[in-house]
């Protein structure tokens, strides 16, 4: 429920005082009902200001045709006059009373409607996004710890010493890579160098350049981007595997052999 302003509220009072006192006298009450609607019609040049105009002009269309509706009971008044006294005239020139009235009598008006919409700021799809600290270092700090924690042990129990020198008049069989080359050098045993050392890598290479401009996917939730994520596994176990296979399935001569029969040709 709108409240009242101070102002029109004492302004009300002050009129329903005087036409209370007016009553008292014998007076006829007219300006009570337009106090009553909450119209002041004589009201101080300071107050009068305040009220804007356009509420001026709802109240004189309202009171035009509020006097429009009593035209014919005062056209009969004169006539009744002369027949019945003064009784006539003080039941014409009484206004209707007020219709719809609030608590206390005060009549209520509604001045203006503000939408929810535009006082409220919500917030409807959520920011996908964490802080780089503490979110990505700790993970990234507690891997590294893991990683560090592994290769001390794995040191105590794998004994790594350094060769002797190596001799030009004899080549050790197998000669193997080191193990990230690996890979090239199973793929030299099953194709021509020109095949194995430029085509193949660099089918590989030209497809991951290729990779942004065929999948256009803005997402970067792994669920979403299936093609990118299908590309970079195919071509990690593809690799992953020739290098598997020259490390433990090479024996000498580079041969294809068992390790779980004729043992293990690697060195770390």
């Amino acid at each position: 429920m709108t409240e009242i302003p101070e102002h029109l509220r004492k302004r009300a009072e002050a009129a329903r005082a005087k036409a209370a006192e007016q009553a008292a006298e014998g007076d006829a009450p007219a300006e009570a009902p337009a106090a009553e609607a909450g119209e002041p019609a004589a009201a101080p040049s300071g107050e009068a200001s305040r009220i804007p105009a356009h509420l001026l002009e709802r109240s004189k269309s309202a009171k035009a045709r509020k006097e429009g509706a009593t035209a014919e009971p005062a056209a009969a008044a004169p006539a009744a006059a002369a027949a019945g006294g003064g009784v006539a005239t003080a039941v014409a020139s009484a206004a209707p009373p007020p219709t719809a009235t609030g608590p206390g009598g005060h009549t209520q008006r509604l001045l203006t409607v503000v939408k929810a919409g535009s006082i409220q700021d919500v917030k409807a799809t959520p920011v996908d996004k964490v802080h780089t600290w503490p979110h990505l270092i700790a993970v990234e700090f507690v891997a590294a710890l893991a990683v560090l924690a592994f290769t001390l042990i794995f040191s105590v129990f794998v004994n790594a010493p350094l060769l002797e020198l190596a001799n030009i008049n004899n080549t050790p069989n197998p000669s193997k890579a080191p193990w990230y080359f690996l890979g090239l050098q199973e793929l030299l045993t099953m194709f021509h160098p020109m095949v194995a050392g430029v085509t193949i890598p660099g089918m590989g290479i030209f497809l991951l350049i290729l990779a942004p401009y065929i999948d256009r996917n803005p997402s970067n939730k792994p669920e979403d981007r299936k093609f990118a994520v299908s590309l970079f596994t195919v071509q990690l176990m593809f690799w992953a595997v020739l290098v598997i296979i020259g490390s433990f399935f090479r024996g000498p001569g580079f041969n294809f052999v068992a390790p779980w029969t004729q043992g293990l040709f690697f060195e770390l």
